[in-house]
């Protein structure tokens, strides 16, 4: 099993992401006032099945959680990753 990647907010690009093997995985939002809309969610193919995925919804929702922000998922996955998740589920709204 790989190590969990180092995941990095880059506020400027509005997504957080994680540089595995040179390859860039992100979690990308749009914020709008309190609350964090969650577009689009993208692991190289090469890495998919290692939990980069995983790990970068995880850390944006923790960084929305510390912000006070609402979540608004319209990334399939990080819906699916919420509803696997339960202890996220407080922070869907708006």
């Amino acid at each position: 099993m790989n190590p969990t990647p180092s995941v990095v907010h880059n506020p400027a690009a509005q997504r957080f992401e994680a540089e595995v093997g040179g390859r860039l995985a992100v979690c990308v939002y749009r914020r709008a006032g309190d609350v964090l809309h969650l577009t689009h969610t993208e692991v190289p193919h090469a890495l998919e099945g290692q939990g980069i995925a995983a790990a970068l919804v995880a850390s944006t929702l923790a960084w929305a959680r510390s912000e006070g922000l609402r979540v608004r998922p319209s990334c399939s996955y990080v819906a699916t990753y919420m509803r696997r998740h339960p202890d996220t589920l407080d922070l869907l709204g708006g």
